[in-house]
């Protein structure tokens, strides 16, 4: 799995999340969102780098429970995780360089 291009509408569990091993990218938005589908380019470029790392972005907004367990206030809040643990957090990021380097601190 590589970066992804759609969101999930069913969020997965903070469990799963939790337990799960290895590096894993959480990306929080919308696709109507106008920070969200200007970060997508830059996203995609830093995975360049990084093609092997898992990305699941995850559509959130009121009342979805895994965004308000990480705090989720703006989007996209990109959460860099390795073996469920955050590593580094970008929210809004607005070069590929930032994003690239957070995806190297998990990989």
């Amino acid at each position: 799995m590589a970066m992804t291009y759609d969101y999930e509408h069913k969020e997965p569990a903070r469990e799963a999340i939790d337990t799960r091993a290895g590096p894993l990218l959480l990306e929080f938005g919308t696709a109507w969102c106008g920070y969200c589908r200007a970060a997508q380019p830059l996203i995609a470029q830093a995975f360049k780098a990084h093609p092997d790392i898992p990305h699941i972005k995850i559509e959130d907004g009121s009342g979805r429970p895994l965004g308000r367990s990480f705090r989720i206030k703006l989007w996209p809040s990109l959460i860099f995780l390795r073996d469920g643990q955050e590593v580094a957090r970008l929210v809004r990021p607005d070069n590929a360089q930032d994003i690239e380097r957070a995806l190297a601190k998990i990989a």
